[in-house]
């Protein structure tokens, strides 16, 4: 399995700007969940995400702590740029 990954700290209200240059899955989990989303297991995640085909995605952190970000084009490769902003709540 093939992805961007970004794991930080984040606060409850957080947005997390994510573009990308080509459609693809954008994930937000805590950790719990990425360890299941990385060995193929039913996992949940937070914030708003899926699959976007308009970008940039923005998800919302539900609780202080820390989340990963993935950025999954589901398997097909491609060589993309892309860009994971946070702007902190105020």
């Amino acid at each position: 399995m093939e992805f961007l990954h970004n794991r930080e700290h984040l606060r409850r209200g957080d947005t997390v700007v994510v573009d990308c240059s080509h459609q693809s899955n954008i994930v937000m989990t805590d950790d719990v969940n990425f360890q299941k989303y990385k060995n193929r297991k039913p996992f949940d995640h937070a914030g708003g995400g899926g699959f976007f085909k308009l970008l940039p995605a923005s998800l919302i952190v539900p609780w202080d702590g820390f989340w990963n970000v993935t950025i999954d084009l589901n398997g097909n490769r491609a060589t993309i740029t892309h860009s994971i902003t946070i702007v902190r709540a105020t």
